[in-house]
């Protein structure tokens, strides 16, 4: 399908002519206006590693990760871990972690571990994490990062999640923290009895082990280097194998991509179990030799805006990613105060990386408008596109372009025909970048043939990057790599080499023939007093009649019977001035919406859950 455009790519700017782009009217092009640069104080204490290195920086140039970390080893630079209040506690340079590294690839031979076994870990932000990792590279074998528990889903969802992907990944072992020694370990051992094998071993215990040296095993390039589970949104509970040159490769494209220079410094709070938090703010700072910061998540989710006070109080921090959400949250956080420009000093950060889920422009352009004060430039922004099949990145935006929005007809998005009779509706869609180095891009229609620019079909991607393969799964495997070629599951277009995301071909809802994005039915549900990204999920059900119908469940945190079914109905009306039908409205209890393991609403499991009744709707009155 083509797509119908109202002009040429718009940058995120002032909020005033915010309902002339929603309504789809002339729009110009204009840029934020830029705060002065603020001076803050240098932290205390601890020595955090340096930016500048004498020792020459090679950009992800290696045969295999073993031979990256040996190099970052030999330099001065480093990670370095903070509290929750954002105060330096640990200086780990990386030749400390290659040092650890080593000890632990001895420990892990001796105790069995060979070539090609998996090691599975939970992957908690901190050096117990980082030296298993990377000692059980050194080992030969394969590290698979699994989750920390969440705050939804409890104990047993926990051990249910942690025993399906073993069940998958078939490791010998699962190392964690001792604090959560009794749920891993009841994975563990859920695994053991199925497999035969899987030892639950804290890693405090296991660092007590003597490291005798041995000789390890040679990589080659087309090693298996690491499994990666992606966060469930699709395709779940498949392992993604990544080979040592696939990630090799994708690290270089992320230094060229954002032109990491000697005065770049890294800081993230993202997991270590997904995939842009583990490849893009770990492995790639040590194959890139970059310094970084960290945060734990849990410590960003319960004080995000210890985020923004580290940044302002380094200097040196010029790059740092997040989700939308993450941004949607300071933004939120600090709307009540006034002293932005006393407290933070943003002017120094260079790319503000956006990407693991849909971008939403409005968020975006809510976090230009409270932390302009304190020097934050809106060409910051750095939107892209990836997913762990692909390793990380498949596309970036190039650094100071910012966030481009082309405003686009509902109609064409979703391959249905206009409907006279009513106003036209526009979606901002997002200008995620372009390809990374040696990535090549595509946009295939049903049939499998490539399509011009402006025409709206699937994403396929192709480049060195690419996945070897799903864990043991050749029928997964063979159904998105054709010919070396990707099938992303996504819907985009191209225009002059930049890629614009619509959204998942398996989450459109098909009614009567005409197609709907449940993002746009939830952003519209978002647009009510009360509501928070993420507490809607919009997905098709069927009707007694045996008809397709839309759905929507929705966070629901008012107690008043009558508000509620006032509420209900408000929803509805919402959505049906949206999709032209009446839909299936459904209030639950706050904290009820499933989540993938990064965070993100998980819409076919949110489904799944409702329709077997283990959601329970909040009941209302007649």
């Amino acid at each position: 399908m083509r797509v119908g455009f109202t002009g040429p790519a718009q940058t995120i700017g002032d909020t005033r002519d915010a309902e002339q782009r929603r309504m789809g009217l002339n729009i110009r092009v204009y840029q934020m206006t830029e705060a002065a640069t603020l001076v803050s104080a240098a932290p205390t204490g601890l020595v955090p590693t340096p930016n500048h290195d004498a020792h020459p920086r090679r950009f992800s140039d290696f045969a295999t990760f073993g031979e990256a970390l040996d190099y970052a080893a030999q330099g001065q630079r480093g990670f370095n871990f903070h509290d929750p209040r954002g105060t330096l506690i640990r200086v780990y340079p990386f030749s400390e972690l290659r040092r650890d590294a080593l000890d632990m690839a001895y420990r892990l031979i001796a105790h069995g571990i060979g070539k090609g076994d998996r090691v599975a870990l939970i992957a908690e932000t901190g050096t117990d994490f980082a030296a298993l990792f990377c000692g059980t590279v050194y080992a030969g074998a394969w590290p698979v990062p699994l989750p920390l528990p969440t705050s939804f889903g409890g104990k047993d969802g926990y051990i249910d999640q942690l025993a399906v992907q073993l069940q998958s990944s078939d490791p010998k072992v699962l190392f964690y923290p001792a604090e959560i020694a009794e749920m891993a370990g009841a994975a563990a051992k859920r695994q053991e009895a199925r497999s035969g094998q899987c030892d639950g071993i804290a890693w405090e215990d296991f660092a007590q082990r003597p490291a005798v040296p041995c000789e390890l095993p040679a990589a080659r390039p087309d090693d298996i280097c690491y499994l990666q589970y992606s966060s469930g949104s699709t395709r779940f509970p498949h392992g993604v194998a990544v080979t040592h040159e696939a990630l090799l490769n994708n690290l270089s494209g992320h230094a060229y991509g954002m032109q990491f220079s000697e005065d770049d410094r890294c800081i993230s709070w993202l997991p270590w179990y997904h995939d842009m938090g583990l490849v893009g703010c770990f492995l790639s700072m040590i194959a890139n030799q970059v310094s970084a910061d960290y945060l734990k998540t849990e410590d960003f989710a319960r004080r995000p805006l210890a985020w923004l006070d580290l940044i302002t109080r380094n200097p040196g921090i010029s790059c740092s990613y997040s989700p939308t959400f993450g941004y949607d949250i300071c933004a939120r956080r600090i709307s009540s105060q006034s002293n932005v420009a006393e407290r933070f000093d943003l002017s120094r950060w260079r790319i503000a990386g956006n990407g693991a889920d849909m971008i939403r422009p409005d968020v975006m352009q809510n976090f230009v408008n409270a932390f302009a004060p304190a020097g934050f430039k809106a060409s910051a922004f750095l939107p892209s596109y990836g997913l762990a099949e692909a390793t990380l990145a498949v596309t970036l935006m190039p650094p100071g372009e910012g966030i481009r929005v082309e405003l686009v007809e509902e109609e064409r998005l979703s391959g249905t025909p206009r409907d006279l009779s009513r106003p036209a509706r526009y979606r901002a869609i997002v200008n995620c970048g372009k390809a990374v180095k040696d990535m090549a891009l595509e946009i295939r229609n049903e049939r499998g043939d490539a399509l011009p620019d402006h025409h709206i079909g699937k994403v396929w991607c192709k480049g060195p990057s690419v996945m070897h393969s799903y864990f043991r799964d050749p029928e997964s495997t063979a159904a998105c790599l054709v010919d070396g070629w990707l099938d992303t599951g996504d819907m985009g277009y191209m225009v002059d080499g930049y890629l614009f995301i619509v959204g998942r071909a398996k989450d459109m809802i098909i009614i009567n023939g005409k197609n709907h994005w449940p993002q746009d039915i939830e952003w519209a549900v978002e647009q009510l007093p009360g509501f928070n990204h993420g507490d809607i999920a919009a997905f098709s059900v069927e009707t007694e009649n045996g008809e397709e119908a839309p759905a929507v469940l929705v966070h629901c945190r008012v107690s008043d019977p009558a508000a509620r079914v006032e509420l209900r109905d408000m929803i509805r009306d919402k959505v049906r001035a949206i999709t032209g039908m009446n839909c299936i409205v459904e209030l639950v209890p706050p904290r009820t919406l499933p989540r993938t393991s990064s965070g993100k609403l998980s819409r076919a499991k949110a489904k799944k859950q409702y329709l077997s009744g283990e959601i329970e709707p909040i009941k209302l009155a007649a």
